[in-house]
Protein backbone atom coordinates (compact mmCIF):
# COMPACT_ATOMS: atom_id res chain seq x y z
CA UNK A 1 0.00 0.00 0.00
CA UNK A 2 1.63 3.37 -0.68
CA UNK A 3 1.51 6.45 1.00
CA UNK A 4 -1.74 8.88 0.63
CA UNK A 5 -0.68 11.94 -1.37
CA UNK A 6 1.57 14.89 -0.44
CA UNK A 7 -0.72 18.06 -1.24
CA UNK A 8 0.99 20.97 -0.91
CA UNK A 9 -1.36 24.48 -1.13
CA UNK A 10 -1.79 27.90 0.41
CA UNK A 11 -2.59 28.13 4.10
CA UNK A 12 -6.29 29.02 4.67
CA UNK A 13 -8.09 30.27 7.81
CA UNK A 14 -9.28 26.67 8.74
CA UNK A 15 -5.46 25.27 9.27
CA UNK A 16 -4.56 27.35 11.90
CA UNK A 17 -5.40 24.79 14.71
CA UNK A 18 -2.94 21.91 12.72
CA UNK A 19 -0.78 24.87 11.51
CA UNK A 20 0.15 26.36 15.34
CA UNK A 21 1.50 23.30 16.68
CA UNK A 22 3.78 23.22 13.36
CA UNK A 23 5.20 26.99 13.97
CA UNK A 24 5.65 25.88 17.61
CA UNK A 25 7.99 22.95 16.53
CA UNK A 26 9.55 25.08 14.02
CA UNK A 27 10.67 28.36 17.03
CA UNK A 28 11.27 25.79 19.58
CA UNK A 29 13.97 24.16 17.24
CA UNK A 30 15.51 27.61 17.00
CA UNK A 31 15.58 28.01 21.09
CA UNK A 32 11.81 30.00 20.96
CA UNK A 33 10.04 27.85 23.25
CA UNK A 34 8.68 28.34 26.61
CA UNK A 35 10.69 31.74 28.17
CA UNK A 36 11.85 32.88 24.85
CA UNK A 37 8.81 31.90 22.52
CA UNK A 38 7.87 34.48 20.45
CA UNK A 39 5.65 36.66 22.28
CA UNK A 40 1.43 35.78 21.39
CA UNK A 41 1.32 39.22 19.52
CA UNK A 42 3.82 38.07 16.91
CA UNK A 43 2.33 34.53 15.70
CA UNK A 44 -1.19 36.27 15.28
CA UNK A 45 0.33 39.71 13.72
CA UNK A 46 1.82 36.42 11.03
CA UNK A 47 -0.88 34.44 10.77
CA UNK A 48 -3.02 37.53 9.58
CA UNK A 49 -0.36 38.54 6.72
CA UNK A 50 -0.86 35.01 5.30
CA UNK A 51 -4.21 35.68 5.25
CA UNK A 52 -4.29 39.49 3.59
CA UNK A 53 -3.49 39.40 -0.43
CA UNK A 54 -2.28 42.11 -0.17
CA UNK A 55 0.76 41.08 2.58
CA UNK A 56 4.29 40.32 0.63
CA UNK A 57 4.21 37.36 3.18
CA UNK A 58 2.85 34.15 1.95
CA UNK A 59 2.54 30.65 3.81
CA UNK A 60 2.36 26.82 2.13
CA UNK A 61 1.66 23.88 3.92
CA UNK A 62 2.01 20.39 3.62
CA UNK A 63 -0.99 18.08 4.13
CA UNK A 64 -1.05 14.34 4.03
CA UNK A 65 -4.04 12.16 4.48
CA UNK A 66 -6.00 15.48 6.01
CA UNK A 67 -3.23 16.31 8.40
CA UNK A 68 -0.58 19.14 7.69
CA UNK A 69 3.00 18.25 8.26
CA UNK A 70 5.21 21.24 6.92
CA UNK A 71 4.72 24.55 6.73
CA UNK A 72 6.76 27.27 4.22
CA UNK A 73 6.60 30.96 4.82
CA UNK A 74 8.19 32.77 2.20
CA UNK A 75 8.16 36.75 1.45
CA UNK A 76 9.02 38.97 -1.94
CA UNK A 77 11.46 41.71 -1.92
CA UNK A 78 13.09 44.38 -4.09
CA UNK A 79 17.04 43.76 -4.11
CA UNK A 80 19.45 46.30 -5.12
CA UNK A 81 21.40 43.93 -7.34
CA UNK A 82 18.18 42.76 -9.22
CA UNK A 83 15.32 44.62 -11.31
CA UNK A 84 12.88 41.62 -10.38
CA UNK A 85 11.83 41.13 -6.92
CA UNK A 86 13.80 37.96 -5.32
CA UNK A 87 12.13 35.66 -2.92
CA UNK A 88 13.34 34.56 0.66
CA UNK A 89 11.95 31.41 2.20
CA UNK A 90 11.90 32.52 5.69
CA UNK A 91 10.30 29.42 7.52
CA UNK A 92 10.56 25.91 6.72
CA UNK A 93 9.46 22.88 8.89
CA UNK A 94 8.96 19.50 8.75
CA UNK A 95 6.73 17.65 12.05
CA UNK A 96 8.66 15.07 13.18
CA UNK A 97 6.34 12.62 11.88
CA UNK A 98 6.94 13.05 8.45
CA UNK A 99 10.22 13.68 7.70
CA UNK A 100 12.80 11.84 5.63
CA UNK A 101 9.66 11.87 3.27
CA UNK A 102 10.40 14.29 0.97
CA UNK A 103 8.16 17.28 2.46
CA UNK A 104 10.77 19.47 2.81
CA UNK A 105 11.91 19.11 -1.10
CA UNK A 106 8.41 19.45 -2.10
CA UNK A 107 7.90 22.58 -0.15
CA UNK A 108 11.22 24.08 -1.41
CA UNK A 109 9.85 23.49 -4.95
CA UNK A 110 6.90 24.81 -4.54
CA UNK A 111 8.16 28.23 -3.34
CA UNK A 112 10.26 28.03 -6.14
CA UNK A 113 7.17 27.48 -8.41
CA UNK A 114 5.78 30.68 -6.74
CA UNK A 115 8.77 32.56 -7.38
CA UNK A 116 9.46 32.15 -10.80
CA UNK A 117 5.36 32.52 -11.14
CA UNK A 118 6.19 36.15 -9.63
CA UNK A 119 8.96 36.94 -11.86
CA UNK A 120 11.14 36.57 -9.08
CA UNK A 121 14.94 36.28 -10.09
CA UNK A 122 16.32 33.88 -7.23
CA UNK A 123 14.89 32.28 -3.95
CA UNK A 124 17.35 31.67 -0.85
CA UNK A 125 17.38 31.08 2.79
CA UNK A 126 19.16 30.30 5.74
CA UNK A 127 19.88 27.96 8.08
CA UNK A 128 21.40 27.31 11.23
CA UNK A 129 25.26 26.12 10.61
CA UNK A 130 24.35 23.09 12.93
CA UNK A 131 21.21 21.94 10.96
CA UNK A 132 23.47 19.22 9.69
CA UNK A 133 20.03 17.29 8.31
CA UNK A 134 18.47 20.16 6.82
CA UNK A 135 21.81 21.28 4.92
CA UNK A 136 22.12 17.80 3.58
CA UNK A 137 18.84 18.44 1.45
CA UNK A 138 19.90 22.56 0.69
CA UNK A 139 23.39 21.16 -0.69
CA UNK A 140 21.29 19.01 -2.89
CA UNK A 141 18.50 21.39 -4.46
CA UNK A 142 20.73 24.49 -3.87
CA UNK A 143 23.95 26.34 -4.11
CA UNK A 144 25.18 27.53 -0.21
CA UNK A 145 26.77 31.18 -1.02
CA UNK A 146 29.14 31.20 1.57
CA UNK A 147 27.75 34.47 3.20
CA UNK A 148 27.86 34.56 6.46
CA UNK A 149 24.83 36.70 8.51
CA UNK A 150 25.14 38.98 11.35
CA UNK A 151 22.07 40.64 13.08
CA UNK A 152 22.26 43.53 15.09
CA UNK A 153 18.83 44.50 16.89
CA UNK A 154 17.53 47.91 17.29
Amino acid sequence: MSAAPLIIRNVVPADRAQWQPLWNGYNAFYGRADATALPAPVTECTWARFLEPSEPVHALVAERSGQLVGLAHYLFHRSTIHIEPVCYLQDLFTGPQARAQGVGRALIEAVAARARAAGASRLYWLTHESNATARRLYDRVAQHSGFIVYRRPL
